[in-house]
This record gives C-alpha cells, sequence and structure tokens, in this order.
C-alpha cells in the first residue's frame, strides 16, 4: 500500500505568537519518571491537593439524578448568579447585582471573553511582568499586543498607577491585573488598585482584574475590584478557593451596559458552562461548605508560613512575601549549586536529582526570567517537608 504523505495545513500567525506553556513542560518530564518508578514531589502545577468536598459531590449526585443537564442560559443559571451575588454581600460586604454576573466555562473561558469583547487588532494592554502566561496570550488570541511592565520587588512584583499613567499611548486600551497574583503570590494593595482604575478610567480604558485567588488571603481582607466602580470587569473562578479545579467553571462581573455584549459572545463560543458543574457549585455557598474551605485556607497560611523561613534556609531569597494564592516567587541566585542564577538548569536538577518539580521563570515573562523560581505550595505539609529535605541534600553535595 503506497502511503499518502500528510498535506501541508498552513497554520494561522497567532499559533507561532503564542509561546509553549513551560510548566506542562516540566510536568511532562516528572510523570516520564514517575513512569519510571521515581518518587516525586510537585511544587509546580496550581491545583489544590484538596478536592470538591462532600456537599458539592452531593448536589452533582442529585444533579444527575434529578437529569438537570440541559443547556442553561449563556449567562448561567439563575440560582447560581444569584448565589454568588450573595457570597460578595456576605463575605465582602458588597453589593453586586446577580445580572452582572455572567457564568463561564473556567476563569480561562471568562478571560477569552473579555479580550474578545474589549481587545482589537493591534491594541495594546498593559500587564505587569511577572504574570500568568495564559492572560497574556488570551489578548495575543484577539490580535493584540500584550505590553509586559517589568514589575520588581519594589512593586511587589505588580503594575502600579504610575506605570499606567508613564506608558499610556493612543494605542493602549487597557490594563490586565492579577490580585492575588500568579506566580508571585502578591495582591495588589487597595489604594494602589484605586488608583490604577482611576488612571484607566481617566484615559477612556478598560480594567480587567484576575481575582482567582480572591478567597485565598492570608494577611488582610481581600479587595475586590468591584467595589471601585461598576465599570471594572472582575475574573473570578471555583478552581482555587472552591477546589474545583477540573470542573471548568468561573464567573465575570462586568459593567451592565456590557452584559448583552458578552451574552452573545458566550452563546456564540460556548454555549454554556457546564450544567453539572453549574447545579454542584450551588452547594460551594452554604454555611457548612464555607466551614470546610476556610480550614483549608488556614491550611494553606500554615504551609506558607513553613515554606517561606524554610526555602530561605536552604539559600533561596524571597523579596516579597506572598500575601495570597498558594504560591513563592523565590530568587535562586544565591542557592548552594553550580545552576544557581539560572532557573530553567537549577530546576531541571532539582526535578532529576531530588526528585522535587518547580517552574523556572521563563513561563512568565522577560522580565529576569533566569533569577527565579516559582514554587507552589499546594500539595500536602508532609511532602512539603520531605521536598526541603531532599534539597537540603541536593544542596550540600
Amino acid at each position: 500500500m503506497n502511503s499518502v504523505s500528510e498535506p501541508l495545513i498552513h497554520l494561522a500567525a497567532r499559533v507561532d505568537a503564542i509561546q509553549p506553556f513551560y510548566v506542562m513542560e516540566m510536568m511532562k518530564e516528572a510523570e516520564q519518571l514517575e513512569r519510571a518508578g521515581r518518587d516525586i514531589i510537585h511544587m509546580s502545577i496550581g491545583q489544590p491537593d484538596f478536592t470538591a468536598p462532600e456537599p458539592v459531590l452531593e448536589a452533582a449526585a442529585n444533579a444527575l439524578r434529578r437529569g438537570d443537564m440541559h443547556y442553561t442560559s449563556a449567562l448561567g443559571i439563575r440560582a447560581l448568579r444569584e448565589a454568588i451575588a450573595g457570597h460578595y454581600a456576605h463575605a465582602y460586604g458588597i453589593d453586586v447585582d446577580p445580572a452582572r454576573i455572567v457564568v463561564t466555562a473556567g476563569a480561562s473561558a471568562a478571560l477569552l471573553l473579555a479580550c474578545t469583547a474589549l481587545v482589537d487588532r493591534d491594541d495594546e494592554v498593559l500587564m505587569p511582568d511577572p504574570c500568568y502566561p495564559c492572560n497574556r496570550h488570551f489578548v495575543t488570541a484577539a490580535e493584540g499586543k500584550p505590553v509586559l511592565v517589568p514589575s520588581g520587588p519594589a512593586e511587589r512584583f505588580q503594575l502600579t498607577a504610575d506605570d499606567v499613567e508613564r506608558l499610556w499611548t493612543s494605542r493602549t486600551r487597557g490594563v490586565l491585573l492579577a490580585s492575588p497574583s500568579n506566580p508571585t503570590g502578591t495582591s495588589i494593595a487597595p489604594d494602589e488598585l484605586k488608583r490604577i482604575v482611576e488612571a484607566v478610567r481617566a484615559r477612556g480604558g478598560f480594567t480587567v482584574v484576575d481575582e482567582i485567588y480572591q478567597g485565598l488571603s492570608y494577611d488582610a481582607p481581600p479587595v475586590c475590584a468591584v467595589s471601585f466602580g461598576d465599570d471594572v470587569i472582575t475574573v473570578n473562578s471555583f478552581s482555587k478557593y472552591f477546589n474545583m479545579t477540573g470542573w471548568r467553571l468561573g464567573w465575570l462581573v462586568v459593567p451592565p451596559s456590557l452584559v448583552d455584549a458578552f451574552e452573545k459572545l458566550s452563546q456564540n463560543l460556548f454555549i454554556c458552562a457546564s450544567a453539572l458543574a453549574q447545579h454542584a457549585a450551588l452547594a460551594c455557598f452554604e454555611p457548612a461548605t464555607l466551614a470546610i474551605y476556610e480550614m483549608r485556607r488556614l491550611e494553606f497560611k500554615r504551609r506558607r508560613d513553613f515554606l517561606v523561613p524554610a526555602l530561605e534556609s536552604l539559600g533561596f531569597a524571597v523579596p516579597v512575601m506572598p500575601d495570597g494564592a498558594f504560591y513563592v516567587y523565590a530568587d535562586c541566585r544565591n542557592v548552594p549549586h553550580a545552576a544557581a542564577g539560572d532557573s530553567a538548569v537549577l530546576a531541571s536538577a532539582m526535578l532529576h536529582d531530588a526528585g522535587v518539580v518547580m517552574v523556572p521563570g521563563m513561563d512568565f515573562g522577560s522580565a529576569a526570567p533566569h533569577d527565579y523560581v516559582r514554587v507552589s505550595y499546594a500539595t500536602a505539609y508532609p511532602r512539603l517537608e520531605e521536598a526541603v529535605e531532599r534539597l537540603r541534600g541536593l544542596f550540600s553535595r
């Protein structure tokens, strides 16, 4: 039989404009080692080791038994939008109209909707460097241009109002922020966030704030960007605080005038978020379930409070104490290892020689990527202790 050569299919230019997601490449390497029999401690991927608690699972089972598996409104089922609005009122004291809430297929779909709705070809969007890589790729997918602003420890690795005022041009359309941030675990101070919103508003732009780690705040009450005006767009998710990563469910809070546009886009791009996930998520807001989430939040804080000084004892520097999420952005230039100062080489050595997975900084931008590794503490406390001892052994060789 004659073999038929595969036809050459032209890919859109946007594919080349989007870089690989190196954390996933690290995960592939780790999985290969695990298949070969190695015990690997995962401190890389941003996935809680906790899973959906029993009330959420029971709500999902009940929905399956009832057959509530049909398409829903593109905006989400009304009961869930009302429950989310109620959560803003009870947890943060903020009045959010349920009509402004758009339920999405995860925060990724929320960000894609926001960029599709707001970004035209060649529009520039200001973002901090470092930042979560997928966020800037959503801008690229909408044919916009992410403008990464070097943001170091002095700025808490976050964009500032001064950056907005200094870098805004006729091509700038808005800002995309994250608070608390992935990869740094740092939040934008309330006064600074307010200044950013006001600076963007004065220039007729949009402010989108990724708040998917909002519930995982440790040192002060979290700040809700919606409190700074109805024109602020926020993104949230059931993945992190609510421990429902694979359920793919999130939401947006959008200005009243934009609800119809977001609904139209959602209808065409996604139809709706998972009906099963939506019905299950209603149980997230029951008092007993929220009590479980609060205990888990405190456990994440306990892990942070152990890990930061432990990393410092190994030679890492933590220039900004992470106040949220479950990440530490650690400076690796002074660790006692030949690969100090080259986070990619060091990450490979830690994986292959100690069985500990961390993520090199090159995933998160071009500002000092070789100086930093992102360390996730979304894994069990005893495993964190073991990882520290493994690295202590590696660095003492």
